[in-house]
């Protein structure tokens, strides 16, 4: 038997019973490259996500247009039917294009056609967290969301959407959407250099929202620093798990969704939840994003 491992503790989706470790998984790697169409050995996927579960991942960060539709898929493949206690939170407002461009996706009709591919390929009468994503790949964009927001409301109304959530927002964004729905967590671009959402994360923490930074290592464009590598090596881990025991270090309210495709890489992310920073390693990692983060 697998045995559970400590996942940085646990958060509570306000005004949910969804409790969840703050250490989770993130789905968008068990696609093909580009994030488009089957990995090379679906069998690996398969085992990476019940590997997961059985050491005590129960928050699985996914989306239908992953693949599309593969990564929904495998996990259903995996996990299906779903241990009790698994939250999966999928998100809707983008789809791709054939040249595997990320689009938007925000039209009602789209909205729609989205939220029911993600409760037909999981295999779900309801989706426990949908998350909208609007603004761009790294970032928000200014204007309303109220829009596609009632859209996806009026399911959570009708009972196919249990909780809503949103990615690539600002706080006037977040505010707009609290005066349509409740809103338990936020999903935007954040990691140690890159650190718009300082202020931002501290309002969430107060409201009790989880915040999930997604690309802790700078995405698209890997993040290089002499800072993060030197730290890494002071305390015998590889630069990822210092970059995610920071975050789960700078608020209580960040839920984290690493992902990858491996199962040896898997074990290596999760331990980055038992990693404890000394107080002047977190310093130094702190001016690598101008000294705004806290310990």
């Amino acid at each position: 038997m697998t045995k559970q491992i400590e996942l940085g503790g646990s958060f509570t989706l306000p005004g949910t019973s969804m409790t969840v470790n703050r250490m989770g998984y993130g789905a968008m790697q068990l696609a093909g490259p580009q994030v488009w169409g089957p990995p090379r050995d679906v069998d690996a996927a398969v085992a990476v996500l019940r590997e997961a579960v059985a050491v005590g991942v129960n928050h699985i960060d996914t989306s239908d247009f992953y693949g599309p539709h593969v990564t929904n898929q495998i996990i259903k493949q995996a996990l299906h039917p779903y241990p009790d206690g698994l939250v999966i939170i999928t998100k809707v407002g983008a789809r791709r294009g054939e040249d595997k461009s990320w689009l938007h996706a925000l039209s009602r009709q789209e909205l729609i056609d989205g939220v029911h591919d993600n409760l037909r390929n999981l295999g779900v009468d309801a989706l426990d967290v949908v998350n909208l994503r609007v603004g761009g790949i790294a970032g928000p964009s200014e204007g309303s969301i109220a829009e596609p927001l009632t859209v996806l409301a009026e399911f959570k109304s009708q009972g196919l959407i249990r909780h809503l959530g949103l990615s690539n927002v600002s706080s006037e964004q977040l505010a707009e959407a609290q005066t349509i729905t409740e809103i338990v967590c936020v999903q935007n671009f954040y990691n140690v250099a890159h650190r718009d959402d300082d202020g931002f994360i501290d309002d969430l923490a107060g409201q009790g929202i989880a915040y999930v930074p997604f690309f802790p290592l700078g995405g698209f464009s890997p993040l290089q620093s002499s800072a993060l590598d030197a730290a890494a090596a002071s305390l015998g881990a590889t630069p990822m798990q210092v970059a995610l025991a920071w975050l789960l270090q700078r608020s209580p309210n960040i839920l984290l969704i690493p992902g990858t495709s491996s199962i040896e890489h898997l074990r290596e992310n999760l331990k980055a939840a038992t990693l404890q920073l000394p107080s002047e390693t977190i310093a130094k990692l702190d001016a690598i994003g101008g000294g705004a983060g806290k310990e």
